[in-house]
């Protein structure tokens, strides 16, 4: 008797229902990973420069904004499950206004472009299908895949590259009976890399050969460094059946809270089956749409001021950074991120001591290591992945805080 009451006590304390497979092997992003220990460092007066996330610091568009504070909603309603038809013709206008030839029935409204990816990698695949993506990439897109089912098939894009796309002969390879899409970041998050005009149709011409799909987050397409110029997925003539296009007005008009996207395809039966699963959650959100459709009324100097300004903390980030002894720097051509190769075996464990152990006048930095952007195991241990999203004075500053850091770990791993 006292047998079974030990158990029955040890049993409510200890004992739990089983957890998914799936929610236990969901992988943590790297993204926000250390940020238990940058709310302990401000917790304990240390200011954090926030290098780790793309949060832009420019404000958004005033139209967006003013949008929501003069409106006269008496109450929040369901809208329609693809987004309204305005906000969908609007985006469709600024579409023709770089070259893409879209109708509002190609696109369908979505809660960030996150969800966007997610329902395509639920529409186009079954569970433990493969996608193939280069890497590095978005941390996030294992998780999606994870989230998803599919397995995700990684091909290394070199840093001595600046991250181009593999040769077609590495991607082909990869390709089986079970790959169902490519997947790619244009302009790349996190390398910055834009790919050309070549590279995107080499990539629709094997999408077409295997009669796969090649998903393109173009959510960065605004940010375009150098000289360089931006060709998008459906601009390619034959690919209309096999392309996808995933956008979003976060970065573009500083607007990442609002959570609105969009997947855009001129393939009608992947619409058609992605409004399946936008009516499972009903609706975009009313006042984001709002701010969102809003944005799209900006004059052209917004977008031509921040794209400016990115150029600028880009130029000052790698011109800071390349001041270090052994700290290689790539240098991005789009997006407001780069790769940087730092003298320690350990990023990740670097990162974390900038934020618990290391401190230049109450301040600090925080990165994102870039193991999380790889999925192959041992690649990018000694990389971060830095995002110029502040001003050029605290991207010097953070700099030398760097700078400062890293003599310092050095000396206390040696």
């Amino acid at each position: 008797m006292f047998k079974n009451y030990f158990f029955s006590i040890f049993a409510f304390y200890f004992s739990m229902p089983h957890l998914s497979k799936k929610g236990i092997e969901l992988p943590t992003s790297p993204i926000r990973k250390l940020v238990i220990h940058s709310d302990k460092a401000k917790a304990e007066g240390i200011e954090v420069f926030h290098l780790n996330i793309g949060q832009p610091d420019i404000a958004a568009p005033k139209e967006a904004i003013e949008a929501v504070q003069n409106s006269d909603l008496s109450l929040l309603p369901y809208g329609p499950s693809q987004g309204t038809l305005t906000y969908r013709k609007k985006l469709c206008d600024y579409y023709q206004k770089h070259g893409i030839e879209v109708a509002p029935d190609d696109v369908l409204v979505t809660t960030g472009a996150s969800e966007a990816l997610t329902f395509a990698l639920n529409v186009i695949c079954d569970a433990e299908d493969e996608i193939i993506i280069p890497e590095p990439f978005y941390a996030n897109y294992n998780g999606f895949a994870s989230a998803a089912s599919v397995n995700v098939i990684p091909v290394v894009s070199e840093f001595t590259s600046q991250f181009q796309l593999p040769s077609l002969e590495n991607i082909s390879e990869k390709i089986t009976p079970k790959t169902k899409a490519i997947l790619l970041c244009n302009p790349s998050n996190p390398t910055g890399y834009v790919y050309s005009e070549k590279e995107i149709s080499t990539l629709v011409q094997l999408a077409i050969e295997h009669d796969i799909f090649l998903i393109v987050d173009e959510v960065y397409r605004e940010f375009i460094h150098a000289g360089n110029k931006h060709y998008s997925v459906l601009q390619h003539p034959k690919g209309a059946k096999h392309t996808v296009m995933i956008d979003s007005v976060s970065k573009r008009y500083s607007l990442c809270g609002a959570r609105v996207g969009c997947i855009v395809s001129k393939n009608e039966a992947l619409i058609q089956n992605v409004l399946k699963f936008a009516h499972l959650r009903l609706s975009p959100p009313t006042y984001a749409l709002m701010a969102s459709e809003a944005a799209l009324d900006a004059p052209d100097r917004y977008l031509e001021e921040v794209i400016a300004e990115y150029g600028k903390r880009r130029n000052v980030l790698i011109e800071q950074l390349e001041k270090i002894p052994n700290v290689e720097v790539s240098h991005p051509m789009g997006a407001f991120y780069c790769i940087v190769k730092l003298p320690v075996a350990d990023a990740e464990d670097f990162s974390k001591y900038l934020l618990t152990d290391f401190h230049d006048e109450k301040q600090t930095v925080m990165l994102a290591p870039a193991r999380g952007f790889y999925s192959t195991p041992g690649i990018g241990l000694n990389e971060v992945r830095i995002a110029f999203i502040l001003d050029s004075e605290k991207l010097i500053r953070s700099v030398s805080i760097l700078k400062k850091a890293l003599a310092a770990y050095q000396k206390l791993v040696s």
